[in-house]
């Protein structure tokens, strides 16, 4: 193999394992955002709970849940 011949595999090589990383790297990435869209599902859950558990309480306390 000449010179240019080494130099230009060398470059196909790294070129090879830049495309790899960077693929890892945007895995990683969407991994991180469906795991922050899952955690504010999840904590937007929560809340509805909390105010619909506050709401019942406020009409329990004024009478106007009614119960059959």
């Amino acid at each position: 193999m000449n010179q240019s011949q080494n130099m230009s595999h060398q470059a196909g090589q790294a070129k090879g394992q830049a495309q790899e990383k960077a693929s890892g790297m945007m895995d990683q990435m969407s991994n991180a955002a469906q795991s922050a869209k899952e955690s504010a599902q999840g904590a937007g859950q929560q809340m509805m709970e909390k105010a619909q558990g506050a709401a019942d309480s406020v009409k329990d306390a004024v009478g106007a849940n009614k119960r059959s």
